[in-house]
């Protein structure tokens, strides 16, 4: 069985980890395959930062820092204090001393000639995921926000600049807390799907939507040219899980990117953004929390198998149980 899983970063990495286990206790010959986004990617410092990627091999590795859901495990942050001592920019970007190992393999490798997901599955030699984990693409695409000017300037009648950020500045530094107005993922039309990207969509048993955010995780991936089209034509069955529960996101702030794209920050309303395959549009069963089982007849009504189980991961035995209810789903016609 090759199961293929679009997955962001740390509620991903947790839905990755129960479906890892699931597949171990009952189907220990089952392949997954991780399409990891990249649209969070930047330069730091000279170094090729690829947070989703990383959050996603050092989670499943061991590596990550339980504490924080990103980075590692025992970091400190000696460069990052030297840096901001010399006055160096950013300071809001913080790359922990261990972290920078990761990048600086990846960045000289890349200098090198190597893509992206050659060495990525260089950099998981190490961390033996357990999952084969492809980049969304080779290519150099970056999530941008526009925003207002956050100097507060404004044209000559008044009207509020506006300007674009990297998605890290706007997620890191103003904790998404400036209104956006729009995401643009710069390069996404010269970009092209990663080596066995469209494979691993279209020839998979099943394909999974874990509870990544919607717009800049798992939306991100689905602007490469061709995936989405991957996704609506597979022959596969295709279940995700909602990252809303109780109208607001579990783990980050996923309702900022949900209000600037005009869709309502609710199980219901990220499942519509989604679509029903039948309908042209991406899944065939959603799987929603328990608190949210009133919203079941209207998913149901617009195409969607809804089914209604607990979501919240507390830990690996809660999203081992998430994940078979998606893989039960998958069976059920």
């Amino acid at each position: 069985m090759h199961i293929t899983a679009l997955a962001g970063g740390i509620g991903g990495s947790r839905f990755l980890v129960g479906l890892r286990a699931a597949l171990a206790d009952d189907l220990p010959d089952a392949q997954i395959t991780v399409i990891g986004n990249t649209g969070d990617d930047i330069w730091i410092h000279g170094l090729r930062v690829c947070p989703d990627l990383d959050t996603v091999m050092y989670t499943l590795g061991g590596g990550i820092s339980a504490e924080r859901g990103w980075g590692r495990e025992d970091e400190t942050f000696t460069v990052r204090e030297e840096l901001a001592a010399y006055g160096v920019e950013p300071t809001w970007f913080g790359l922990g001393d261990r972290d920078i190992a990761t990048h600086l393999i990846r960045t000289q490798s890349l200098a090198a000639g190597y893509t992206l997901t050659e060495v990525t599955a260089a950099l998981c030699e190490r961390w033996q995921p357990g999952v084969r984990l492809l980049p969304m693409t080779d290519g150099r695409t970056e999530t941008h926000v526009v925003v207002d000017d956050p100097t507060g300037a404004t044209a000559p009648d008044g009207t509020p600049l506006r300007t674009a950020l990297h998605f890290q500045e706007w997620w890191i530094r103003y904790r998404a807390q400036l209104p956006a107005h729009e995401f643009v993922l710069v390069g996404a039309d010269q970009a092209t799907p990663g080596p066995d990207v469209i494979d691993a969509i279209t020839g998979a048993d099943v394909v999974l939507l874990p509870p990544s955010n919607p717009v800049v995780s798992i939306g991100t991936i689905l602007q490469v040219p061709g995936i989405a089209d991957a996704v609506r034509s597979t022959p596969a069955p295709v279940v995700g899980v909602s990252p809303i529960v109780g109208d607001a996101p579990v783990r980050g702030m996923a309702d900022a990117c949900l209000r600037a794209i005009g869709v309502e920050t609710s199980a219901t309303g990220v499942a519509l953004h989604y679509g029903a395959r039948t309908e042209g549009g991406l899944v065939d069963a959603w799987v929603i929390d328990t608190v949210d089982a009133e919203r079941t007849a209207e998913i149901d009504a617009a195409g969607i198998r809804c089914i209604v189980a607990p979501t919240m991961m507390t830990d690996e035995a809660a999203s081992a149980a998430l994940a078979r209810v998606c893989l039960e789903a998958a069976r059920t016609p």
